[in-house]
């Protein structure tokens, strides 16, 4: 049985390893730890096909500690004690080395019972996973390692790789095998940075090629359907999944509105409808705010209408939404003021209600049984002024005036009622 192509050619050494040069270039803080052959517990963390499970078992190959692997999303407790129950003896004299891969789906009594062997040194661990560690691994378990980022590689370091993928199916064919122009760089883009996937793409071109003049040629638009939308990282549970959301308000936020639809189509694009649609409520009040307070009506009724029409019509109104926040004029006036009036609560500042504020049947007992409250409709301008505040924070300013048209104009116009500057 032919081993898959992305097995046999997986790097045996660190210069054979595409991207990562800021964890793996010369005097880089993990290369000098595997070339010094470490057994320091680490945790690699980054998006799939980027080199995690190829450099475990590049240091496992410098060390003298037997390799244990387990996927976290098949592996039990039990599997931990016979691995642990290993140490000491003929089958690891030197220890073990555990690859522990998705250590995310590891539970808690899971991850403790690594620590009493991690601690001794005769369990080093070396875990991975796609999503954040500082959210998903123990504390405990994190104290004791290291933490190493990988990023996705660039389409430019991805090439590199499927070139080398072309080259050893160019040996294993039995005609010979040849591609038009532009098609490694074409796999190496749609990859998404995952190495992996590119290589699977060659391996299924090279499979799917059809002979032509006495050879296999691999075209542009067969890498375009066997590369289709594979350049997409989704989770929506994950961590792709929120950068996007997070990408999507900062482009709105920052006024750009090319961004801005980019990381709206890539959220239709996985068939999520109902995140954008949440994400775009927020962002108009959030960083459009009282600049332009018809915006949140206006995404409301485009986002009633992406939710009455459904995927895919629904792209056109989130997209009008998504412009439309993406170029008005922005305020976050209103969420600074929340803020810091919750934050005075969560510290205890409240006090009790002014006693003109508070509700008329308390007024019908008591010793005082008048609210000396004042009607602002029974004044000129419809203003009169009195303390709404509680005595505790009768000075506080919460609100401060933003610099747009729509704030200034209010701001105008209270100054001239109240006679003051505010």
């Amino acid at each position: 049985m032919q081993r898959p192509l992305a097995d046999e050619i997986r790097p045996q050494t660190l210069e054979e390893v595409v991207g990562q040069r800021h964890l793996l270039s010369p005097g880089a803080v993990l290369r000098r730890l595997i070339e010094s052959g470490t057994d320091a517990n680490m945790v690699f963390y980054g998006p799939s096909g980027t080199g995690k499970t190829t450099i475990a078992n590049i240091i496992a190959a410098k060390t003298n500690k037997t390799l244990y692997r387990l996927n976290a999303t098949t592996a039990s407790l039990q599997d931990i004690k016979d691995i642990i129950a290993d140490v000491g003896t003929l089958l690891a004299p030197g220890g073990v080395l555990l690859y522990l891969d998705e250590i995310q789906y590891f539970n808690k009594k899971q991850q403790q019972s690594l620590l009493e062997f991690m601690e001794n040194g005769k369990l080093t661990l070396i875990a991975s996973t796609t999503e954040n560690p500082y959210f998903y691994v123990y504390s405990a378990l994190l104290s004791r390692s290291t933490v190493f980022e990988f990023k996705a590689v660039t389409a430019e370091e991805a090439e590199a790789a499927v070139l080398r993928a072309l080259e050893v199916e160019r040996g294993r064919s039995q005609l010979p095998l040849d591609w038009e122009d532009g098609v490694p760089l074409q796999i190496a883009t749609a990859c998404g940075g995952d190495v992996r996937k590119a290589i699977n793409a060659v391996e299924l071109l090279s499979q799917a090629a059809q002979p032509r003049e006495g050879k296999l040629f691999l075209t542009r638009d067969d890498a375009s359907q066997v590369a289709q939308r594979s350049a997409m990282r989704y989770d929506r549970d994950g961590d792709a999944h929120y950068d996007i959301l997070s990408a999507l308000q900062k482009s709105i936020r920052g006024s750009d509105p090319d961004a801005a639809v980019h990381y709206l189509g890539r959220l239709l694009e996985a068939g999520d409808l109902l995140s954008p649609c949440r994400r775009l409520l927020v962002i108009a009040a959030e960083d459009i705010g009282l600049a332009y307070p018809m915006a949140m009506v206006v995404t409301k009724a485009c986002v009633d209408a992406a939710l009455q029409v459904g995927l895919p019509e629904a792209r056109l109104p989130l997209a009008e939404a998504a412009v439309l926040l993406a170029t008005a004029p922005k305020s976050n006036t209103a969420h600074n003021a929340i803020l810091a009036a919750m934050g005075d609560l969560q510290k205890g500042k409240s006090g009790e209600i002014p006693r003109q504020l508070q509700n008329v049947h308390a007024d019908t007992t008591g010793f005082d049984n008048q609210q000396h409250y004042l009607y602002p409709h029974d004044f000129p301008n419809r203003w009169v002024e009195q303390q709404y505040l509680p005595d505790t924070l009768k000075n506080a300013r919460y609100y401060e005036w933003g610099d747009n048209k729509t704030e200034q104009a209010a701001k105008s116009y209270w100054e001239k009622i109240k006679g003051r500057t505010l």
